[in-house]
Order: structure tokens, then C-alpha cells, then sequence
């Protein structure tokens, strides 16, 4: 039986010294802020900002949200993140995304500065990456980066598989177990033999999107599973990419939906605004 690795729990310990670090950077004159931009109703994404507002509030981080209409054209987006920019007590810069459609997303983010694009989803802060030299990662490869070491997993020399090429998780995450020394194969929709090589993983990452995608066929004995997705089975219940009941008995270590990597996407960005914050204090 795999044991569990538990999100929930590591985020908290994650979030517990952060606090720590934002207590001390107050003290010594610099608090960390986080502006969020929202346009439009879209209610995933008010939960989204609401979530990022409660954990900068818990703690001690500066947080502002400011709320668009639906109508907010494209000028008026950039012109705002651009008033941002400038500000000096705002140190994270995060657009929720989706957008609405007549506004051009890629423009947007490359509006931000970088070294405030506290998501790193900027072609700068993407490009760090790929050098090893980034400031930023973006926050669920991050989350799945933090998991795997307090976990104690060793990546080095193991075979890592990610199923997914997204700009915003399947490429950076394969980057980063690159950068860890693992050796790295990146599957997506056109992949032939998915399933024969998913199973020549030490560590599989999905992150496709699709309930239950991963099935026990498709997973080395002693493997370790992380699982990226949020998806609805059936029944209409939140559940990951991988058929967890199947393979759970397989793996050693394996990320459950809900409360595996979820949890430590906020996190990772709260870490990422307390680092942006940082360099005020040199």
C-alpha cells in the first residue's frame, strides 16, 4: 500500500514558516503585498482570488484585489497593472486567469513585471527556468517540487515521466526534475505507447485533465504517483487524473484529489510573493 502524501498537512508547515519569515520582514520595515486582478464573474475564479486573499490575510501579507467588470477592455487591464508595477509596497502581481475573450492573455502577463510575476507564467520567468536561474516557478510544479522533498523522494538518476505539456505545469515540471537530475520524458496527446512508457516511471506526474486518465496498467510497482489533476468523475465528485482505488496499491508514495497538490498551489504562491518581497529588504 502507498503511503499518502498529504498536501493539506504540508502546506500548513510550508505556511507556518512562512509566517515566521513575513513576522520578521514586517518588523524590519518591508511587508510583503500581493495584488490579485480579477475581470469579470466568473465563479472558479472568485473562489480562486477569495482563497489567495484569506491565506496572504493569515499570514500578515499585504493583500489587495481589485474587481473588473466583464466590459474592461484590454488598455484598462494593462494601464492598471502598469499603475501596479510601479508601486513599491506591492511586490506580486497575479491576473487570475481566465480572461474574457476580447482580452489578449499573452499581452497581459508580459505586462507584468517580472520581477513581480509572482505566477512566473512571463515568457523572462519561463525562460529562467530553462537556464536553472529563476527567481519564480510557477506555483503548481513548485507545489509538486516541495511535496517530492519533504517527502524525502530522491529524483536524481530516476526516471520521471510527465503526461501534459501546459506552458503552465507539464514544461516547467519537466524542467524541474530535470534540473534535480532526473531523467526526464515529457508524453501529451499525440505520444505513442503512453502507457508503456508511464510505466517505465520511477516518479509519474500527470497533469492532462481527464478523470481517471491513469489507470493501474499504467503504473510501474514502487512508482511514485503524483497526481495534478481537478477533475469530476462520474457521480459528479471531485476527483484527479489518476484512478486512485487502482493505483494506490501499486505505488509507494501517491498524491490523493482532493488535498494533494491543491493545497500547495496557493502556497507555493504566498512563497513566491514573501521571495519577491525579499529583495526590498537587500
Amino acid at each position: 500500500m502507498a503511503t499518502i502524501i498529504s498536501g493539506t498537512q504540508i502546506s500548513k508547515e510550508v505556511r507556518a514558516q512562512l509566517g515566521e519569515e513575513v513576522k520578521r520582514m514586517t518588523a524590519a520595515g518591508v511587508r510583503p503585498g500581493l495584488a490579485v486582478v480579477i475581470v469579470g464573474n466568473d465563479p472558479a475564479s472568485k473562489i480562486y482570488v477569495r482563497n489567495k486573499h484569506k491565506g496572504c490575510e493569515e499570514l500578515g501579507i499585504l493583500s489587495e484585489v481589485y474587481e473588473l467588470p466583464e466590459t474592461t477592455t484590454q488598455k484598462e487591464l494593462t494601464d492598471l497593472i502598469r499603475h501596479l508595477n510601479g508601486r513599491e509596497e506591492i511586490d506580486g502581481i497575479l491576473v487570475q486567469l481566465p480572461l474574457p475573450e476580447h482580452i489578449e492573455e499573452k499581452e497581459v502577463i508580459e505586462a507584468i513585471d517580472p520581477e513581480k510575476d509572482v505566477d512566473a507564467f512571463s515568457v523572462s520567468n519561463v525562460g529562467k527556468i530553462m537556464v536553472g536561474e529563476y527567481s519564480f516557478v510557477p506555483c503548481t510544479p513548485a507545489g509538486v517540487m516541495e511535496l517530492l522533498r519533504r517527502t524525502g523522494v530522491k529524483i536524481a538518476g530516476k526516471a520521471c515521466v510527465v503526461i501534459g505539456r501546459s506552458n503552465i505545469v507539464g514544461k516547467p515540471m519537466g524542467l524541474l526534475l530535470l534540473e534535480q537530475n532526473g531523467t526526464v520524458t515529457i508524453c501529451h496527446s499525440r505520444t505513442e505507447n503512453l502507457a508503456a512508457i508511464a510505466r517505465s516511471a520511477d516518479i509519474l506526474v500527470s497533469a492532462v485533465g481527464k478523470a481517471k486518465f491513469v489507470t493501474a496498467d499504467m503504473v510501474k510497482d514502487g512508482a511514485v504517483v503524483i497526481d495534478v489533476g481537478m477533475n469530476r468523475d462520474e457521480d459528479g465528485k471531485l476527483c484527479g487524473d489518476v484512478d486512485f482505488a487502482a493505483v494506490e496499491p501499486k505505488a509507494s508514495f501517491i498524491t490523493p484529489v482532493p488535498g494533494g497538490v491543491g493545497p500547495m498551489t496557493i502556497t507555493m504562491l504566498l512563497k513566491n510573493t514573501v521571495n519577491a518581497a525579499k529583495r526590498r529588504l537587500k
